[in-house]
Order: C-alpha cells, then structure tokens, then sequence
C-alpha cells in the first residue's frame, strides 16, 4: 500500500514496508540526516520530529520521537524535521539564532532535536511563553556536553522574544500563520493544510487479527522487537478512527485504546474529574513518549509497573475487546493472570477503556523511580477514595512493583470501605495491605524496600483526605 506524505516543503510517495521505522527512512531513503540516530528507544531526543496532523481546516503539530513512529502512520501528514525549520538557507528561526548566539550546541549530535523540539514550542505550546514551558518542551532531549545552562539562555531569550516583539503572533488564535506573517516559520507552512487535504486516506476497516504484528504507539514493541518488524505483515492502528478519542458517555468515560497519555492528560474533562495530573504526569514520560505511548498499549505490556495500568485498575475501568463482531468487557481488575499473561483471546483486540465518573471521589497517584521523573517505576500506586463525615464510603487501590502484575489491592480497599478514616483503621488496611503484595528484589529495589514504599504511598492516599494527620502517626 502506497504512504504518501509532505516531509517538510517535499511530497513523499513510497511503497516501502509500513512498518519501518520513520528515523531509518527519513536518514537513508531521503538522505535528510539532520535527523540523528541516538539510542533509537524514544530516550534521548536526537531523532526528534514534528508530525502535523489535519484536525479540521488547521494542522495540529506533535513533537515526537521519529525512532518509534512506524512510516505506514505518516500518510496524509506532515512530517518537520531539523532541514524544515529555517526560513531560508542563509536566515535561521527564532530557536535557531538563540541557540547560537547563546552557544547551544557544542559537539551538535543532540542540536537538531532541540531545535525542532523548541520550535515545536513555538508552534504549539497552549499556555503562556515561560521558561517552565521551554523546559516541558524539550524534556524529551538530551545534552551531553553544554550542561543545558546554554541551551536554558537561548530558552530565556525565546521567553523574551515572545513576551515581547513577538508576543502579537503568540497571542494570535491563528499562530501559525501568524508565525509565518512575522517571518518567524518558512512560508510553506501556510500551504500544508491545503496540501495534506488533497491526500486520499487510506481505506479503514476494523482489523481482524491478521497481521505479525498491530503497532499502536510502539514504544515497547519498537524496542523490544523492532529488527523484525519491517520485515513482518504489520497493521497500523492508527489508521482505525473508531479507536481514538476520548468521550463522555451515560456516566463513564470512554477512551478509545489509541488515546495517548498526553491526551488523556491534557483532556479537559479529565483534569477537571483528576486535578492532580499536572503534580504527577510529568513524572511517568516526556512530552515527546507521552505523544507516542498508547493507554491499551500499556495495558496490554503487562509490565508490573505499568503507570497508566496502575491509576486505570484505581479507577476500576473496564476494557472492550472485539474479535470480527464479537465483543466483551472485561474489568481491568480480572484482566491479569500473571506475569505477562492476561485474559485476551486469539484475535482479540482492546478498542475502547471505560470507567465511571469518580462522582467527587479523589484520584491520586504515587510513584518512586531511581530517577526522578522520566524513570520506569520501583513502585507506584494509584488511588480512588472518597470520604463522606469521616467514613470511607469509596475505595480503589492498586500497587505496581510488588506482584507478577499490576495489582488491585481488592482486600485493603474492602476493609476501607464504610469505616471511619481514623489511625486505627488507618493502620489496620496498610497490615492487610501487606498481606496483598509480594515484591522481590530486582535492580530497582530490594523486596524490603519496595514494601516500604508501598506502605508510604497508602499513608499518603489516606492521610490526603483525613482530617487528622495520619501521616505523623504512622510513617
């Protein structure tokens, strides 16, 4: 099947394999090697990319990591690489005259990432132009040499810029083009919705189980399996429309599985029902993987610290599986069985989460890597509990890092529920909490410390909504 793309200002027709990788075909069939080859799992930047995709009459521009975007989910889209950005070749962008006024780039092997990382920022950062927001911006990229103070100067400059003499574009509800007006982004940006308009889509159908391999967001299966993949009958998922987007439906939320993380995160309704997200999102990926990563995708990963598995076993969703015309729900509670074994049936595919409005229940989220943020968890946990005159009358816990799968902690959450949130109740559900989880000791922390954690994380779930402060007494 044909892909046919505009790669910056160049219209792009190719029958090569849909599933090979985006960074491969950008470096060796197009020769555009500003695009660098890092450490090709999403980590380190290098190969950063905008992906502009039509929404309506306006193209929605997403930074993202080339190394894990198969070229199949590129038709009918825009791809920017570093080569796309200037003006002309002998007048830079705003991003890149403050990155070398203010020496941004020493070695330059990590400087095209940056570049269009920042330039996404210009583009399509929602909220005021503060440095914060530079920062959030290239949280997918790595330096290795400049220490990032540099890179941090020209970020500042770029705050002033936009603050100041450009701050009319900025503020512009059409930015793009007004982008464009002030000679701040090369004139073709103006046509590409035109242009990708014209493309034909690719014809859609709900995929029955036929291929080697169904790639979703591939941040996983990339890593895990991507030499064989371009070789191998793949299935683009994001081709399918019925699974993506997020509504509100007879009480439930409804995702569809390709909702990616920064979707869910950045959904209105949401943060409104989770008003946490911005005190931890940041904590589980960078823009860039957040732009990429998939909810059913973590799901089906199975890994026992998966973040998102971990907060939706909280929120007590439930999966849609569909197999040709058949189709069941299964709670998410019931989905595992063990390590990497889960009940989904040959052919099966997840093609919507659901779970019920929290009703005013608050939703929490802890976790703890050897990293800060942007780390694979030791251990998380996720929370839904809701307190009515002092009396537990909701709760949902989970844990990941202390069994073979993301766990529900259904004990603990049964001894809460229709108890006074007090310290000796308190302590009587973290002693049966105990009793539910059976960490071991891998490179991410000894058994004994993982318990801790988890112990610490239902302290901090409880003592979030007690009127005594439980946390004094039992930490």
């Amino acid at each position: 099947m044909a892909v046919e793309f505009w790669v910056n200002d160049e219209l792009v027709v190719t029958e090569v394999s849909e599933g090979k990788l985006l960074l491969d075909f950008l470096r060796k069939d197009l020769a555009k090697t500003g695009t660098k080859e890092g450490c090709k799992e999403g980590d380190c930047g290098a190969c950063s990319v905008m992906l502009g995709e039509l929404k309506g009459s306006d193209v929605d521009y997403r930074v993202m990591t080339s190394c894990l975007i198969p070229l199949g989910e590129v038709h009918g889209k825009h791809v920017v690489t570093v080569e796309g950005v200037a003006l002309s070749l002998d007048q830079l962008n705003p991003v890149q005259a403050a990155m070398v006024e203010r020496g941004g780039s020493q070695c330059g092997y990590c400087t095209p990432g940056f570049i269009v990382s920042m330039t996404w920022w210009m583009l399509g950062e929602a909220g005021a132009p503060t440095l914060d927001s530079v920062k959030r911006a290239v949280s997918g990229n790595l330096c290795r040499c400049t220490g990032y103070n540099s890179i941090k100067r020209a970020g500042e400059d770029l705050v002033d810029h936009f603050s100041g003499k450009y701050k009319a574009a900025w503020e512009s509800p059409k930015r793009l083009q007004s982008l464009v007006e002030a000679g701040l982004l090369p004139t073709y940006f103006s046509e590409v919705a035109a242009r990708l308009k014209a493309i034909q889509p690719q014809k859609a159908v709900v995929p029955h189980g036929q291929a080697d391999f169904y790639i979703g967001g591939g941040t996983d299966l990339y890593v895990q399996r991507g030499e064989e993949i371009p070789q191998s009958t793949v299935t683009i998922l994001n081709r399918y429309p019925q699974m993506r987007g997020i509504e509100f439906k007879d009480g439930y939320f409804v995702l569809g599985s390709l909702t990616t993380f920064e979707e869910f995160a950045q959904h209105p309704e949401l943060r409104r029902v989770i008003p946490s997200m911005d005190e931890w999102i940041w904590l589980i990926a960078s823009l860039h993987l957040r732009n990429r990563a998939t909810i059913a995708g973590n799901i089906v990963n199975a890994s026992p610290i998966g973040d998102m598995s971990n907060l939706l076993l909280a929120l007590d969703a439930e999966l849609v599986m569909v197999a040709g015309d058949a189709e069941r729900i299964v709670p998410l509670k019931s989905f595992y069985k063990g390590y990497k074994v889960y009940d989904k049936r040959p052919h099966e595919i997840i093609t919507q989460i659901r779970f019920p409005d929290p009703d005013g229940a608050v939703i929490r989220f802890e976790k703890v890597s050897k990293r800060k943020a942007l780390d694979i968890a030791s251990v998380n946990s996720g929370a839904k509990l809701k307190v009515e005159n002092g009396v537990v009358v909701e709760a949902s816990l989970s844990a990941g890092g202390v069994a073979a799968y993301p766990l529900w902690l259904k004990d603990t959450g049964e001894f809460l529920r229709g108890k006074a949130l007090n310290l000796e109740n308190a302590a009587a559900a973290l002693e049966i909490a105990m009793s539910e989880v059976s960490p071991i000791s891998d490179v991410r922390g000894s058994a004994d410390y993982k318990r801790l954690l988890t112990r610490q994380f239902l302290v901090a779930h409880l003592d979030a909504l007690s009127d005594a402060p439980l946390a004094e007494e039992l930490i």
